[in-house]
């Protein structure tokens, strides 16, 4: 039995125009062409109608449902089509699937679409700064993005990728709270200095000084309360226990990644975020432990010198495929 066709005009918050300048906008940004300039404009054209921000909005929500291709596979559906026509057509008809409840196709589990479009991300070993209208100081780490929400209503930053830290400005009696969003919950900032990082299915939050609540997005229960020197990972429905902040926590701001009794594995993990490529742990291995502080402005000198301090080697497949082995 055939289904009938989808009535655009009922099915969508928003009208087919906007819909369609979406499916445009997303074109250009995922094109990897876009300027800066372009970028200015995709915002201007967000704040230009309701509607556009819903049709925005809308396709976003939508892609957070959608789990399970391979990367080649969700790389190869959005960048189907060889000319800009063809991947609208199908950009937008993912419009109309959303308000379906279309599920299972286009995501990718290691860089989604929404990190190309974010409104300030980073790259692989890279940092960066930014300040916000009330004076709050934000830095990016490696691989990161977040999205930014910013007038008299609401102060929301929504990490999407990596980590950032987080020093907010003063409050006024009128403003409105202070929060980050992850895929698991809500941190509410307290006047203080804390870090977020968005892992695979948790969140990590440091508190350096002051205090912050965060919220899970399916628990029922009150806010835990993080106060200066605490921190804790915290899923979708529960917060995990509250330890120390330790000095790994903010190293990465230093350019530093510390390593305490570390588990090679867990090491090369961590490394893994700041160098472009693959880095792989054999299990003979995976359970070795080293210590030190290591720069992170030079991965390669790291991985070389590793033989130096555990019974390991290194083979480079190519430049971007290293993996760490027992020594043969």
């Amino acid at each position: 039995m055939r289904s009938a066709p989808l009535d655009t005009a009922t099915a969508l918050p928003f009208g087919e125009r906007a819909a369609d300048e979406a499916a445009e906008w997303l074109t250009l940004l995922m094109s990897g062409e876009a300027t800066e300039d372009d970028r200015r404009r995709w915002q201007q054209w967000r704040r230009g109608h309701p509607d556009h921000e819903r049709a925005w909005q809308h396709i976003e929500s939508f892609s957070a449902r959608l789990k399970g291709l391979h990367p080649a596979a969700a790389h190869a559906a959005l960048a189907s089509g060889r000319t800009p026509a063809p991947r609208r057509k199908a950009l937008r008809a993912l419009l109309w699937l959303g308000a379906a409840g279309a599920t299972g196709v286009l995501a990718s589990r290691t860089q989604t679409w929404q990190q190309t479009v974010a409104d300030f991300r980073t790259g692989t070993g890279e940092q960066r700064d930014l300040s916000l209208p009330d004076g709050t100081r934000l830095t990016l780490g490696t691989a990161s993005a977040i999205d930014v929400r910013f007038d008299d209503r609401q102060r929301l930053v929504r990490l999407v990728a990596g980590e950032v830290l987080i020093v907010t400005g003063h409050d006024r009696p009128d403003s409105p709270p202070f929060v980050v969003d992850t895929a698991q919950g809500r941190i509410r900032a307290l006047g203080t200095r804390f870090s977020v990082r968005q892992d695979e299915g948790r969140s990590r939050v440091a508190v350096l000084e002051s205090a912050v609540e965060i919220t899970p997005a399916d628990a029922a229960a009150a806010p835990v309360r993080l106060r200066a020197g605490e921190r804790a990972s915290f899923g979708r429905g529960e917060v995990d226990p509250i330890a120390a902040v330790d000095a790994q926590t903010t190293a990465w701001t230093l350019g530093q990644l510390i390593a305490d009794d570390m588990r090679l594995d867990d090491f090369l993990a961590e490394l893994g975020r700041y160098r472009p490529g693959i880095v792989r742990c054999d299990p003979a291995v995976a359970g070795l432990r080293l210590s030190g502080v290591f720069p992170l402005a030079d991965t390669e000198r790291i991985l070389s010198m590793l033989p130096s301090v555990l019974p390991v080697q290194v083979r480079l497949r190519t430049r971007f495929w290293a993996t760490v082995e027992a020594v043969q």
